[in-house]
């Protein structure tokens, strides 16, 4: 009867497992038929975008000897050494795996025993081993949760190693700007540097503690079970993990390319929600929150496409996973740990029935910890498919970093440039030099190789200042950005100031997160304004006045808030208007006293008597000015004017009443 009974569960449970699979396969079938009909807000097929370069090339992602070298260098950051204290909390770690096994292996015996005692019907020797199994439990329960204090300070610890590595070399210089600006390789840096390095290191973590459990186990239990059982019976659980372990890892090899894709993704929905917030008003001026949710829409519908596909692939995967990982590995088990009950000669059955079923009970449990073991350690081979990705993901960034702050890039249409009479990126020199700025036959080149002037050649001392026109798209911002060292030079020679004696003001000046004095000091800190010596809170003040902002510091001198007056800290991005922080900015040029400012459209917003004040000023205190502006106004205060015609030619002149009447 029970033989059948057996049959006929099994055979219920098989078949009603494989109709929940089907009947999850056609609803999943059916909502995917059914999405574009009943859905009018999906997003429009139509509606295409392209987020820094059109074929993205994501790294491939493998566990070969690629990624174990990749993997060795982020480790190398993320513990700089053998004495520091994440190799102190990797010790930890196996030092309390170590205690966990062994109290594995003291629980078996001493279940075991309890067990034991319960079968012969002795009540006292039940209690007293009950108790000594209690007394026991709160050591354990600190064991457990020392290894996650383990695996959670080491997995803080190695984000922030090599956090602060890739920092570092992203904010050194100008990198973070020619990441965006000069080369295409990367996509999303903020997805980098934010949720994949978190990723990867908690990844990196888990799977330390995912192989090194296992193979602590299997050493001890192999070491027991052929102590006492002979060598056939591990050695066949052993033969099992090789060959379930090569299996299983050749068919999980696409989790790591889907988990780079995936990261992608994520970073593009991201980015384009980001870019969202920064264009809000244009946006809304334009009307145009229907077109900005199609886009945002078809984004998510790609990630979540992926990762539909992601997740009906690990479903599949995990089928397998289980039955090889796990179930098959106890069927191995229990026939390894029957082979030497089942011979008759065997030294272990020696002895009355009641210690062959001590023997069998606590040898099959160990047995049952050994396949467990070796069903983990197969399964961990999909957590490093899976770090692979991260891997490779980290390594991209890690990679271009190194290359940009060692003055390499790779941009579509500059690897395509073949013209050798303009140069190449990089060959030009700079000559750092006071109180001139000098260009020698100099290219005007964009990062994506459209030359804008082939042979520029100017000279201007300090003293003499400078107002540059022409047409949009004509080289002046090209200018700039070579003489802000942005841009690389393609050929010729720059000589100028050294980079803290040349300042730049943009028609959209930037407010820092802080305080008051913090928008008129930027980028030093209050710290470092004292170190000067040569600004107090009494100077700034002052610059206020040229500028006609006095009365702003009255009014937050008046307000409540964290601070008041010079201490107050707003989101003055929002708080000012645009003429104040047009006027802030001139403010900011003061401060910093520079021996040539470079002005971009910077007093647009800003009325003519306030401006010519502040032009006034910069005469005074002798920084000389590169002027951007189409205002008649400041033809006065300048004695050239440099005008590119948008078609690669330019005249570089002194200024006479003639020169204004035209230029007006």
């Amino acid at each position: 009867m029970a033989p059948a009974l057996s049959k006929f569960v099994t055979k219920k449970s098989i078949a009603g497992a494989i109709s929940v699979s089907a009947l999850i396969w056609l609803l999943n079938k059916k909502s995917k038929k059914r999405t574009p009909r009943t859905r009018n807000k999906q997003p429009n097929n139509e509606i295409q975008y392209v987020i820094k370069e059109d074929k993205p090339k994501s790294p491939k992602a493998h566990v070969n000897a690629e990624f174990f070298k990749q993997l060795r260098h982020l480790l190398s950051i993320g513990i700089p050494g053998i004495f520091s204290m994440e190799t102190g909390f990797l010790f930890l770690i196996a030092g309390s795996l170590v205690l966990r096994s062994l109290c594995d292996l003291w629980m078996i015996q001493v279940g075991t025993h309890i067990e034991s005692a319960i079968v012969s019907m002795n009540a006292p020797l039940f209690r007293q081993r009950l108790l000594t199994f209690f007394t026991a439990l709160p050591l354990i329960s600190i064991v457990n949760n020392l290894i996650k204090y383990g695996i959670g300070e080491v997995s803080l610890r190695l984000r922030t190693n090599i956090t602060h590595h890739l920092i570092d070399k992203y904010l050194k210089g100008f990198t973070y700007y020619k990441m965006c600006n000069l080369d295409n390789r990367i996509a999303n840096p903020d997805q980098l540097l934010t949720t994949d390095v978190d990723k990867f290191c908690e990844s990196c973590v888990n799977l330390y503690s995912n192989i090194a459990k296992p193979l602590l186990d299997i050493f001890i239990y192999v070491y027991r079970l052929t102590s006492s059982l002979g060598g056939q019976t591990p050695l066949l659980m052993l033969s099992y993990m090789f060959v379930a372990g090569t299996f299983l890892t050749h068919i999980r090899k696409p989790i790591g390319a889907m988990t780079v894709q995936e990261q992608r993704l994520e970073g593009e929905y991201r980015h384009i929600n980001s870019r969202l917030i920064v264009n809000s008003e244009e946006v809304a001026f334009y009307q145009g929150n229907n077109r900005e949710k199609l886009t945002l829409l078809t984004s998510f519908q790609k990630l979540v496409t992926h990762l539909r596909r992601f997740l009906e692939f690990r479903v599949s995967l995990g089928v397998i996973d289980n039955f090889v990982g796990k179930y098959a590995a106890t069927i191995v088990g229990f026939y390894a740990v029957s082979i030497p009950f089942l011979q008759k000669d065997h030294p272990i059955l020696k002895g009355n029935p009641d210690h062959r079923y001590k023997s069998y009970y606590t040898y099959g449990r160990m047995l049952i910890k050994l396949a467990e073991a070796i069903g983990r350690l197969v399964l961990a081979g999909r957590e490093l498919t899976r770090l692979a990705g991260f891997t490779a993901r980290v390594t991209e960034i890690r990679k271009v970093l190194d290359d940009l702050n060692a003055g390499k890039y790779q941009r579509t249409m500059i690897a395509d440039n073949k013209n050798d009479s303009i140069g190449s990126p990089g060959a030009g020199r700079i000559v750092p030099r006071d109180n001139v700025i000098k260009f020698e036959h100099v290219p005007l080149v964009t990062p994506n190789g459209d030359v804008l002037i082939k042979d520029l050649s100017f000279e201007v001392k300090s003293g003499i200042n400078v107002l540059v026109c022409g047409p949009n798209g004509c080289g002046k911002s090209s200018l700039f950005r070579i003489l802000g060292e942005l841009w690389p030079v393609w050929g010729g020679t720059v000589t100028k100031p050294p980079k803290g004696k040349l300042f730049y003001i943009p028609q959209r000046p930037y407010m820092t997160l802080g305080t008051l004095r913090d928008q008129v000091i930027y980028p030093h800190t209050r710290a470092e304004m004292l170190r000067r010596g040569n600004s107090s809170d009494a100077d700034l003040e002052e610059f206020l006045n040229v500028v006609q902002l006095g009365h702003l510091l009255e009014r937050e001198a008046q307000g409540t808030g964290e601070g008041q007056g010079w201490d107050t800290v707003a989101d003055w991005i929002d708080v000012l208007s645009g003429g104040e922080k047009q006027r802030i900015a001139m403010a900011r040029l003061f401060y910093h006293a520079p021996q040539f400012a470079i002005l971009d459209e910077c007093t647009s917003a800003v009325s003519v008597d306030v401006e010519d004040s502040m032009y006034s000023y910069c005469r005074g205190a002798g920084i000389t000015l590169f002027t951007v502006s189409h205002r008649k106004s400041l033809w006065k205060h300048h004695e050239y004017y440099l005008r590119m015609d948008g078609r690669g030619s330019y005249e570089f002149k002194p200024i006479d009443q003639e020169t204004e009447e035209f230029g007006s």
